[in-house]
């Protein structure tokens, strides 16, 4: 019994192992593509696709490879530069978002194309095809369509891509345009108009509406100083008619309180008058005894006066009296005094003025004496003299004479000379030989002075320079003598 159940115990056990097996086989067999790839499916069934489920591959007889249909994104950027409809230079930049279609037709073809390619080299055929697209495209427009219509750009590049993706089992979800650039500064100037227009359009906006604003701010201040205005009419108005109520009640007031004041008034003033009545007549008789007094007190008060006057005239004597004297006499003694030290002041002033004057006569009479001893001294030295100190002193004095006669020319600035050449007085010599007769003169002149000829001169000119020739003055006796050499 036990055995028997041992037996089935190992039966189950190896159905179990078997099932285990079998199930372990058949997972290795079979293969399940994601919802972002498709199965390709090959071998000796033929070549079926499988996308979002499971299939089973007999191994050795069949194969399978798993193809993405994930969205690939990959820039558009053309090396070279591409030239528009306008012939401008242009770099653009894109970026494509582009998968492969999800039916089965596309799938195959994608697999034909792609399948055996890497990632890089799949983007790089699509790239090439995409920037072919994008010259075309960009040749045929300008570059204001391609900078201010980015989305025509993108419509027509996906329109144009479509058969050739097509074939090749992909399609472009998305073309857009990253960038726009020239090395012209094209696209930077294009926009410059519109900026100025725009810059201008703004400024006169903000004008209109700062003239807006200060005509609204105007208009608010000119109601608002109405307003005010009126307000203040009425505020003046309300203020006079205030007063008015408040003078017309404070009159009344004063009115009653005059009336008041009067009756009160005519009241005192009779009670007054009786009281000023009684006490007139008490006042009567106090001032007939007060009469009587003063007229006791005045005839007291003369007989101190007359009293008083004497002793005042006795003290005017003795005090004014003598003093006026004292002052007199000392102003006499002054001014005698004064008088004295004027009269010697004068006296000593003469006497000073005096001294001066002798000593400065005195001064010129010695200086006059001097003077003509000194003259008296040189006529007689001068009658002393002989013909050859004459010609001495004259001939030492020509070349001063000389030298006066040519001054003129040193006070010449500038000469002009005007020579033709003709005869031998011409030019610069005729200018010194101008100056040689000029000097020619002098002897001349000198005979014209002396009275004699120079000749006849020398002639009775003897011992010219002999010691003994000349006159010996001898002072002694206060008198000039004269002396001759050889005699005692």
């Amino acid at each position: 019994m036990l055995q028997g159940i041992a037996t089935v115990w190992i039966i189950v056990g190896l159905g179990v192992v078997a099932i285990m097996a079998l199930l372990g086989m058949f997972a290795r067999l079979f293969r399940k593509a994601g919802p972002h790839e498709a199965l390709i499916v090959y071998g000796f069934r033929g070549t079926r696709t499988v996308i979002g489920r499971g299939t089973v591959i007999f191994p050795m007889v069949e194969s399978f490879r798993l193809l993405s249909l994930e969205l690939m994104s990959f820039d558009v950027a053309p090396q070279q530069d591409l030239y528009t409809n306008q012939g401008v230079a242009v770099t653009v930049e894109a970026v494509a978002q582009i998968k492969v279609k999800s039916d089965p037709v596309s799938i195959q073809t994608a697999a034909e194309q792609f399948l055996t390619k890497t990632p890089d080299e799949r983007e790089g055929l699509i790239r090439l095809v995409m920037e072919g697209h994008l010259r075309g495209i960009i040749g045929q427009l300008t570059v204001e369509q391609i900078v201010k219509e980015p989305e025509m750009v993108a419509d027509r590049m996906r329109s144009t891509c479509a058969d050739d993706m097509s074939k090749m089992g992909l399609e472009v979800i998305s073309f857009t345009i990253k960038e726009v650039r020239d090395k012209n500064e094209y696209i930077a100037n294009m926009g410059r108009p519109d900026v100025a227009r725009i810059k201008r359009d703004a400024d006169v906006a903000a004008a209109e509406a700062e003239r807006d604003t200060a005509i609204k701010r105007a208009e608010a201040q000119r109601a608002s100083a109405i307003a005010k205005a009126q307000a203040d009419q009425e505020r003046v108005l309300a203020e006079t008619l205030s007063l008015g109520k408040q003078s017309e009640a404070q009159r009344d007031l004063e009115v009653k309180k005059a009336q008041y004041a009067e009756l009160v008034k005519r009241q005192q003033a009779q009670a007054d008058k009786a009281y000023e009545l009684q006490q007139n007549i008490t006042q009567q008789q106090v001032v007939a005894e007060q009469v009587k007094v003063q007229q006791i007190e005045k005839e007291q008060q003369i007989k101190v006066q007359e009293a008083e006057i004497l002793r005042h005239e006795k003290e005017l004597i003795a005090t004014v009296l003598k003093g006026a004297e004292i002052d007199k006499q000392r102003v006499l003694n002054q001014a005698d005094a004064e008088r004295q030290r004027l009269i010697a002041q004068a006296e000593g002033q003469a006497q000073s003025i005096r001294l001066q004057g002798e000593a400065e006569a005195d001064i010129i009479f010695k200086k006059g004496e001097a003077e003509a001893k000194a003259m008296n001294v040189k006529a007689e030295a001068y009658q002393e003299w002989n013909q050859a100190a004459v010609v001495d002193k004259l001939m030492t004095n020509m070349p001063e004479v000389v030298r006066a006669m040519a001054a003129p020319l040193a006070n010449v600035d500038k000469i002009t000379i005007v020579s033709t050449g003709n005869g031998t007085s011409a030019g610069a010599s005729k200018i010194t030989g101008d100056m040689a007769a000029i000097a020619a003169q002098v002897p001349a002149l000198f005979e014209a002075l002396s009275g004699m000829s120079i000749p006849e001169l020398l002639s009775k000119v003897k011992g010219i320079g002999d010691k003994s020739s000349k006159p010996e003055v001898i002072e002694g006796d206060g008198a000039a003598k004269t002396k001759k050499a050889g005699q005692s």
